[in-house]
């Protein structure tokens, strides 16, 4: 049987999704699937739906028997040995967990990321500073000093897609509720946080809002959560929203369309870009 693993990387994702298209097409079952590679139906489906890594040797047998010409299936497996390697992060699994590693996996091939945050900086505007004194008072502050450095790395390595050649587009909404809350031990770590985030502001694949307290209550109340939106055909929109110990990962169409719809009307509501700037900027002074 193919090697489960943590989390699926998003090349595993899109490749399951073409392996059922082209199964659907071939107009074959699971079963009848399954009986080519003398597996059960539950092995197609776990490839289907990316629980599994792709086992090469299946890859083929399948597009074979798919009606796959043999220069198409080339390239296929070409791709599928491609997303079978282990991503950056897997570098951090002693420290990340299963359900975040998803997380991190669908963050770095997004070409959108939208997020609502009611308490904390989001992860990819922290400084070291204010992610070292957050993690040290969350549910990761009962670790010893080596895995709070592990998370912070991991936070700060993430950190570097906002500047690649392909750039997703993120466009952040917090609460006014995340500067008034001190973060660390003196106001260095929050000073240096505003700074971090009018600096970000400045780039043009970035968008920051503040929901003010002033502009009075708002749909998002209810919690954090992140829409990501994909160039590929075969990802559909996904939002995120994490608890305590876990998360909660969704792609029906009517729930991503319910937070999409939660996200534009906080986004009417809040403060402007420009407008954030200079309450950042206000909010510096004060420190």
């Amino acid at each position: 049987m193919s090697e489960p693993r943590s989390a699926p990387t998003v090349g595993q994702v899109v490749l399951g999704k073409r392996l059922q298209d082209l199964r659907e097409r071939a107009g074959l079952k699971r079963e009848e699937a399954a009986r080519i590679l003398r597996v059960a139906p539950a092995t197609i489906r776990r490839m289907e739906t990316a629980e599994v890594a792709l086992k090469i040797p299946y890859v083929q047998l399948l597009l074979k028997a798919y009606g796959i010409t043999e220069s198409e299936a080339e390239a296929f497996v070409a791709l599928a040995e491609e997303a079978n390697l282990p991503g950056w992060w897997q570098r951090f699994h002693d420290v990340l967990p299963g359900w975040f590693s998803m997380y991190v996996s669908l963050e770095g091939a997004a070409s959108l990321i939208r997020a609502y945050e009611p308490q904390f900086v989001p992860g990819l505007l922290q400084t070291e500073g204010y992610a070292r004194a957050i993690l040290r008072s969350g549910a990761v502050g009962g670790g010893s000093a080596e895995e709070i450095d592990r998370h912070v790395a991991l936070r700060m390595e993430r950190q570097s897609l906002l500047t690649r050649e392909d750039a997703p587009k993120l466009w952040v909404i917090m609460d006014e509720t995340v500067f008034r809350r001190p973060v660390g031990d003196g106001p260095e770590v929050m000073r240096d946080q505003l700074d971090r985030l009018l600096e970000a502001s400045e780039l043009p694949n970035v968008t920051l809002q503040i929901a003010e307290f002033a502009s009075g209550h708002h749909p998002g109340t209810y919690g954090p959560f992140v829409l990501f939106r994909f160039a590929v055909p075969e990802l559909p929109d996904m939002v995120y929203s994490e608890y305590l110990t876990g998360a909660v990962y969704l792609d029906a169409r009517p729930e991503v369309a319910s937070h999409l719809e939660v996200m534009d009307r906080m986004a009417a509501q809040a403060a402007t870009a420009q407008r954030t700037k200079e309450i950042l900027r206000g909010l510096r002074e004060e420190l």
